[in-house]
């Protein structure tokens, strides 16, 4: 082990990296709070459930601008000021769904906290891989994902007993955004170099993987539809406030209990049948959550805690799998590629979702989303008929990760035994 390998795994070292990982927990309180709040706050004032689509497609428009602009930010004024003006739009955000309950105000600010969160992961995430070592990155970014999945679902289950008619819901989120930014602003971790740009390489990225950059497609539109529109069809069906944010809390606990068995196989075997596996779980739970549509709460808990774990498998197997088929040199245009699928899905779906939602009712994204798991699960198995599969010896290990956040993307740097970069 190198002496700059071992600096990096110090106790001094771990401790700073922590600040970083207590940040983005803190702010995935206020921000499961707020994707809980949202839609039931506009159905209590009697909006119709597409206005809570087209702020969820706002939200997805800003996150890719904030995908595609992130590197010149931090190029600009250095990772940790760009951490704390992108905490600054997630409470400029908040305080414009405090002002008035207004639904083009809201897909305004929405838009800024789509744009301030992507940013803000690609930030911690590209800070997190240069503070730490290779011997013990993986653990510490595991930790960090399953850190912010479970901030997520307790934002979400706090809603349940709060005023749903005051300003209560934005301010607290306000309050945990400006606590996130304390642990960075006092921390000792060094700050990466400024990051160079790294393309869109759909093409290369397509001959790599293409059931990674398939499967980034997928996830997109299944994370929207799914976690997007559960809480607005369950606020049109009469969901009280408490089961709605039962629902949320339980759909993150599905992401922690379903990927890592799915992981733990797909380490041992070809992960395209774990793909293929996880999409048609995504089905025939579809089916079953379409079929039993005014089951009991407890009924309906379980089937989206399994509906949503198997949908957000596909996102971490699809990057393990890419990854997997990937060569040094093509790391890095490579996660840059993915993110920007998963970003044009995650804009594109909600989008169709709204449509649909507006001619058909709510219930429509649920076959938006057997759909889409049905069809990629096609695809990735005329991949295994027609191509060899990656042996088990030769991959990478997996990593829990969330559709709810965006891929790592290395934007300062390679890993130690990678000198490659992209070109400016």
């Amino acid at each position: 082990m190198s002496s700059s390998d071992a600096a990096r795994q110090s106790p001094r070292m771990i401790v700073a990296t922590a600040s970083v990982i207590l940040s983005m927990t803190l702010i995935a309180i206020g921000n499961g709070l707020m994707f809980a709040y949202i839609p039931v706050r506009l159905g209590a004032e009697g909006f119709d459930p597409t206005w809570s689509g087209s702020i969820l497609t706002g939200l997805a428009a800003g996150g890719i601008a904030g995908c595609l602009l992130t590197g010149a930010i931090v190029s600009r004024i250095g990772h940790a000021r760009a951490y704390m003006v992108l905490s600054a739009l997630i409470v400029l955000s908040n305080a414009g769904v405090a002002a008035d309950v207004h639904p083009i105000l809201w897909i305004a600010a929405r838009a800024i906290y789509g744009f301030g969160m992507c940013a803000l992961f690609i930030v911690a995430q590209s800070w997190l891989n240069d503070a730490v070592g290779n011997a013990i990155r993986g653990r510490v970014m595991a930790v960090f994902y399953v850190s912010y999945i479970v901030a997520m679902g307790l934002g979400s289950l706090m809603m349940g007993g709060l005023d749903l008619h005051s300003a209560q819901a934005p301010l607290i989120g306000i309050v945990f955004t400006a606590l996130s930014m304390l642990p960075v602003g006092m921390t000792r971790l060094a700050q990466p170099p400024a990051p160079q740009a790294a393309s869109v390489a759909l093409r290369r990225s397509w001959q790599i993987s293409p059931v990674g950059v398939m499967g980034m497609f997928a996830v997109g539109g299944l994370s929207m539809m799914i976690a997007g529109f559960a809480p607005i069809h369950a606020t049109a069906k009469g969901f009280a406030q408490h089961e709605v944010a039962a629902l949320m809390f339980a759909m993150p606990l599905g992401t922690l209990l379903l990927q890592l068995p799915f992981g733990w196989i797909s380490d041992r075997t070809d992960r395209r049948y774990v793909l293929i596996a996880a999409s048609l779980l995504v089905v025939v739970t579809g089916i079953v959550a379409a079929q039993l549509d005014s089951a009991p709460l407890a009924v309906i808990l379980a089937i989206y805690l399994v509906w949503s774990g198997a949908s957000e498998s596909i996102y971490s197997l699809s990057s393990a799998h890419a990854s997997d088929r990937a060569s040094k040199e093509d790391l890095v245009a490579l996660s840059s590629t993915l993110l920007f699928a998963w970003s044009v899905a995650g804009f594109v779906t909600p989008a169709v979702g709204t449509v649909l939602t507006a001619r058909f009712g709510t219930q429509s994204f649920i076959y938006v989303a057997i759909s889409i798991a049905l069809v990629f699960a096609l695809f990735v198995a005329w991949r295994v008929k027609t191509t060899r599969a990656v042996p088990a010896e030769e991959t990478g290990n997996f990593a829990p990760m969330t559709a709810q956040a965006p891929l790592p993307v290395d934007l300062a740097f390679p890993t130690e035994d990678e000198s490659v970069r992209l070109p400016s």
